[in-house]
């Protein structure tokens, strides 16, 4: 084996892919923007999560301590990103007439529900927007005389305060900060707020006393304090979606430099993170992404139409985190049968390497750590496939070659099978799809109308009216079977047998 690449991440500050060096060795400290818990997340919003699953995943597999942050909003993001409209929370809350402390429950769980459906793991710490309001108006207390400035609706960030605002955006070049709207009374167009005052005769369901009047937090505040206070400044990586980076994110880079009295940012540290990574859209072509469609793609519906969620985690990870993907049915069934070959492919050579039978679990790969592996594998064919493997995650996460190399192991010959089981099990979770029984991915659709004992009873009827050459009897089972939307798969490879339609 050839030593391991050096990982390698592009950097949207800087717009070029560069070396990961820890601020703290040994060590890699993340923050992901999280949900606003005001609705379901669609299955677009969770793609931000699956990749900055993949890039923890991938910094503990080469040796990096992880900690991970998720931020939860649950105040202060407002219906226009661009710091105009209502609070999401209230809204929803209004809408609902319920408590908008109930909303925020209620979707939170929802979140943190696909989040475990989707194999993600669960961060370090959920950090909860509420939880830092002190802490909040504190940051705000110290950056508000030089960057500052107070209007009737609240407290503004004066975006001509602080050196190359917007870098991260190219709001120069790019659309960027074109979005915001004008204000009565601020100073520059993009200049945001930090703190919303009530407005007088008004009173919010979440509020609080602060030295600009009684109101909330602007949202771009609350990421800055939990990225500070849970990971200290600098940090190593800040990730989000792209959306973030026309706006959100240039927005904290501004408060963080305010708040740590940091100079322009040819030095990247200076943002409060090193790097600042982006994963793209989600491009749906039937308009059901967006929220304001009403009907918007869920992971449950997803599940719903018989589809197991690590389909959708697949169709991820076949594309690379920086593309748009487009979403489609047929290729999430396309995914999903991908994912089940693999399964079944280690599957077969974890029997043939522990002699057990198709559907016994066997023991999963028990180091987390490449550099274990690396010493596992001595054989030169599966070597190659290691050192393959490992650059393609290297090159800034290219997991679509990832899985391509996973491919190659199921498929090569020759070989101690053992150390190929060992292999192609340990390949499987830096990509976070860790081999589950085949009849997890039987998931029967919400309107199927028989259950899976009928199914498996039905078939075993049909393999004993084969067996006596009974034909009519077989074909007349397969014939109810299909109308109750069974598609029984005579000489699958796959052996999966049937499926629900």
């Amino acid at each position: 084996m050839t030593d391991a690449p050096q990982l390698k991440l592009f950097n949207s500050l800087n717009r070029q892919l560069e070396p990961f060096v820890p601020i703290h060795e040994g060590e890699a400290r993340v923050y992901t923007c999280g949900p606003t818990v005001y609705n379901y997340p669609h299955i677009g919003n969770m793609r931000a999560y699956v990749f900055a699953d993949v890039l923890g995943r991938t910094l503990s597999w080469t040796g990096h301590k992880l900690t991970h942050i998720i931020n939860i909003t649950d105040v202060g993001h407002l219906t226009d990103d661009a710091d105009a409209g209502e609070d999401k929370l209230e809204k929803m809350a209004a809408t609902q007439k319920q408590s908008i402390w109930d909303i925020a429950e209620h979707y939170t769980q929802a979140f943190k529900a696909d989040v475990k459906a989707l194999n993600i793991r669960e961060p370090a710490e959920w950090s909860v927007a509420t939880d830092y309001i002190d802490a909040m108006i504190d940051f705000a207390k110290q950056i508000a005389p030089e960057h500052c400035y107070q209007l009737e609706s609240g407290l503004y960030f004066d975006v001509s305060t602080v050196e190359d605002y917007g870098r991260l955006a190219r709001a120069v070049t790019e659309e960027g900060e074109g979005r915001i709207d004008t204000v009565e009374g601020k100073r520059n167009a993009a200049d945001f707020a930090i703190w919303r005052t009530t407005p007088a005769g008004e009173t919010r369901q979440m509020e609080w006393d602060s030295p600009w009047g009684r109101g909330a937090p602007g949202w771009h505040l609350e990421c800055s304090v939990m990225g500070g206070k849970l990971l200290g400044f600098p940090f190593d990586i800040h990730t989000g979606g792209i959306d973030h980076r026309e706006i959100h994110h240039p927005n904290e880079i501004a408060q963080n430099q305010a708040y740590c009295g940091c100079g322009g940012l040819d030095d990247a540290t200076h943002s409060g993170a090193r790097y600042w990574m982006h994963n793209n859209f989600l491009v749906d072509r039937t308009g059901k992404m967006s929220k304001s469609s009403g009907e918007f793609l869920r992971l449950q519906l997803l599940i719903d139409k018989g589809y197991h969620p690590l389909a959708y985690r697949m169709m991820c990870l076949q594309a690379h985190y920086r593309s748009e993907l487009e979403f489609s049915w047929d290729g999430l069934g396309a995914a999903l049968t991908r994912l089940k070959r693999m399964v079944m492919g280690i599957r077969q050579a974890t029997s043939a390497a522990y002699n057990q039978a198709p559907n016994v679990t066997a023991p999963n790969w028990p180091d987390d750590r490449v550099d274990a592996l690396r010493e596992a594998i001595d054989n030169p064919k599966l070597a190659a496939l290691v050192d393959k493997f490992v650059a393609a995650l290297a090159d800034d996460l290219n997991t679509s070659v990832a899985l391509t190399v996973l491919e190659e192991v199921l498929a090569t010959k020759k070989v101690p099978i053992d150390q190929k089981a060992i292999l192609a099990r340990a390949m499987m979770w830096p990509l976070g799809l860790e081999p589950l029984p085949r009849e997890d991915f039987r998931i029967r659709p919400k309107d199927a109308v028989i259950t899976e004992d009928e199914i498996e009873q039905a078939l075993a009827d049909r393999k004993a009216a084969r067996a006596e050459k009974d034909f009519a009897k077989s074909d007349a089972i397969r014939d109810d079977l299909a109308a109750k939307g069974v598609e029984v798969m005579d000489g699958d490879p796959l052996g999966w047998e049937w499926k629900l339609g």
